[in-house]
């Protein structure tokens, strides 16, 4: 596909949920990325804009309120200031971080969903929905608790039983009760509105698959997944009294599903900080809109929210979406709910001053085609090995040999011998090989370009040695600093995206206002005779004892969750061995594997039993894709009674193990064996 050139580049982030402080994995799979590209950008002399907000609708934030006792808007108000601090913190230089309760979003979504009302675009639809008569109010499936009709757990909720994890819809439950008053629901009529995304299909495969093949693997992969099982109505439209009320006659009660209106945040932020110039950003074909997101998001920036612009028909369609995979914590999913996690605001508590530290040490591990692990140990370890033996080590030397010797100011270059010029030959195309890597969102590779440059200046005072040839050639020590100098202004340059904090203090050694990105790769950055300021440490070591201390507060953590756990999970009552033996549990091969239609947490499994074949329908879908599945051997329950499931005959059960976090595992073996072996 050709390559379009664009006038400016309009760069949103992931709005985060407003009902917690954020972590590490929030920075390094959005925040972190978006940032460095904003600033290359802007680096570059190009047209940029930096779109942040909170996302403050939707029912966990109402189900806090209710734990706390207090209004949905008190909750928001704490965490989107929090959010917005830790943002500005870490160096996030955002144009705009707005929010979505704010009056002009609620005109903005409103206006949008009218447009699309008006145009005919909703499917209306009447369904029956559980109702609290107590509460007078439709209940979201959350805030419904009932008996699990396969585990008999008696705290399932209607999206799902965390016991056994399987997925349900509120009406499997037994003896349904409402989180709100206690009291049985009753079901009741209600009508709601749908985005026909099926209508959509041929334009979304037509701009997806054709025309951005380019596009991360990750990314690509999933809306081709998404694709290929056929897209579904999806409701726009909620039985909720926290969020925007549906600006239509008759929808008393009603606000916008989150999803909807989230992304709408995007426009109306933009709107916010620029109320007459704002369109120019959105609908002029010469800008380019990037949406920087984590996975679990691809679906609504590239399917849904799309889909919604095509719609309205007046907006542009976003040209990128370098979405992330997910970052783990010490080999273990970071979860909100069990305080696995680094909180930003917790690390610069106990690492003041170490921003650029973490930003360095998140672009390296970035989870960019695949799920990446922090530790504390590597953290210590990038950090002294190379932003304190590296780079540090290179600048500190080359600014202190220039004090010693030339009363901080840099030398005269004198002739160049076949080394030097080598040496300014090895990073005279930096900018080049930055710029493929920063135009390509592969920031973890550029990050690495760079550091390579503080090798080359390392490697050369290394083997010239100038502290050794002051006593005998001193017209030799001034080209030799005057070279290292170069090579440092050029570090100011090429960490400047990643290290702004640091690179910001290097600029104040050298006593200049940031270079131009242009100027990256040549010499002459500073002329001889140019005084420098006082050479400082850019960065220091972190010993063992800072690092344990973090490790330490990690696993009283991972204790705690365990009792917790442990606690919530008690082992059931004592059954006989022959109780047991009643189960038939055996292997077998998923064979093919697809989404259930109108279900997002169902999928269906061809299994070859060993016995001829069967169908099992698993709630699973939140935990696999499809296609990781094909193929996998799973244990399997296989003398369960079939039980009808969205109209499919499901013939047995998956086992799955489920950990704190709700996720499930699916259980199989160690080694492969003949589909229809029985597990003793």
């Amino acid at each position: 596909m050709e390559t379009q050139h664009f006038k400016r580049t309009l760069i949103t982030t992931a709005l985060p949920y407003a009902n917690g402080p954020v972590h590490i994995g929030h920075l390094a799979g959005v925040y972190v990325p978006a940032d460095i590209y904003a600033r290359y950008l802007r680096a570059k002399g190009e047209e940029v804009l930096l779109i942040g907000g909170s996302d403050e609708h939707g029912v966990p934030i109402t189900l806090r309120a209710k734990k706390e006792g207090v209004a949905p808007q008190d909750i928001v108000n704490r965490f989107h200031a929090m959010i917005k601090k830790s943002f500005e913190d870490f160096g996030i230089t955002f144009d705009i971080y707005s929010r979505t309760t704010s009056d002009i979003h609620h005109r903005t979504a409103s206006d949008f969903f009218r447009t699309l009302y008006e145009k005919g675009v909703f499917i209306e639809k009447t369904s029956e929905q559980y109702y609290d008569e107590e509460a007078k109010q439709f209940l979201a499936d959350r805030y419904i608790t009932g008996t699990c009709p396969h585990c008999h757990n008696e705290h399932a909720y209607g999206d799902q039983c965390e016991a056994c994890g399987t997925s349900l819809n509120p009406t499997d439950l037994c003896n349904p009760k409402s989180v709100i008053s206690g009291s049985a629901p009753v079901m009741r009529e209600t009508r709601h509105w749908y985005l026909p995304l099926d209508k959509y299909e041929p334009f979304l495969r037509q701009w997806i698959l054709e025309e951005h093949q380019e596009w991360k693997p990750n990314v690509y992969g999933q809306c081709k997944s998404w694709l290929d099982m056929g897209l579904q109505p999806r409701a726009v439209s909620r039985d909720l009294d926290w969020g925007i009320p549906v600006p239509v006659e008759g929808a008393d009660g009603k606000v916008l599903y989150v999803w909807f209106d989230a992304p709408i945040g995007y426009i109306s932020n933009t709107r916010e900080l620029l109320p007459d110039s704002w369109e120019k950003w959105w609908k002029d074909p010469e800008t380019r809109i990037i949406h920087f997101i984590g996975k679990d998001n691809i679906v609504f920036h590239c399917i849904v929210f799309p889909t919604m612009l095509k719609a309205e028909g007046t907006y542009n369609l976003p040209e990128n979406v370098p979405a992330n995979e997910f970052l783990n914590l010490e080999n273990d999913k970071i979860s909100t709910s069990r305080n696995w996690a680094v909180w930003l605001h917790e690390y610069l508590e106990a690492f003041p001053g170490k921003q650029d530290t973490l930003r360095y040490v998140l672009t390296a591990n970035a989870p960019e085609t695949k799920d990446n692990d922090f530790t504390w140990k590597d953290f210590q370890a990038r950090n002294n090995n190379e932003l304190v033996a590296i780079l540090g080590n290179f600048v500190n030397r080359a600014l202190v040999l220039t004090g010693k010797y030339f009363e901080n100011r840099v030398p005269a270059c004198g002739e160049l011998t076949e080394y030097d010029l080598r040496t300014l030959e090895e990073f005279a195309d930096i900018k080049n090989r930055l710029e493929k890597w920063l135009d390509t969102y592969h920031f973890r590779d550029a990050q690495k370009e760079a550091m390579n440059l503080a090798r080359i200046g390392n490697k050369y005072l290394a083997d010239t040695e100038p502290w050794k040839l002051a006593q005998t050639d001193m017209p030799r020590v001034s080209t030799i600093l005057y070279v290292a100098l170069q090579i440092t202004a050029n570090l100011s340059i090429a960490f400047d995206p990643f290290l702004p904090f640091s690179m910001k203090r290097l600029n104040g050694m050298l006593n200049i206002e940031r270079p131009e990105w242009n100027r990256l790769g040549t010499t002459g950055l500073l002329k001889a005779g140019h005084p420098l300021g006082q050479a400082e440490l850019l960065f220091e070591k972190l010993d063992n004892e800072v690092i344990e201390k973090q490790v330490q507060k990690l696993l009283d953590t991972k204790k705690k969750n365990e009792k917790a756990f442990s606690r919530a999970h008690p082992v059931r009552e004592t059954v006989t061995f022959d109780d047991f033996a009643k189960l038939d549990i055996r292997v077998g091969t998923v064979l093919e594997c697809t989404k259930v239609p109108k279900s997002d947490k169902l999928l269906q499994c061809k299994i070859d039993d060993g016995l001829g074949g069967r169908t099992v329908v698993s709630g699973i879908a939140r935990c696999y894709a499809p296609e990781e599945l094909v193929g996998k051997q799973v244990c399997f329950v296989a003398n369960l009674a079939p039980r009808q499931l969205k109209g499919i005959v499901s013939e047995g059960m998956i086992l799955s193990a489920e950990d704190a976090e709700g996720n499930l595992v699916v259980i199989t073996t160690g080694k492969t064996v003949g589909p229809g072996s029985e597990v003793k």
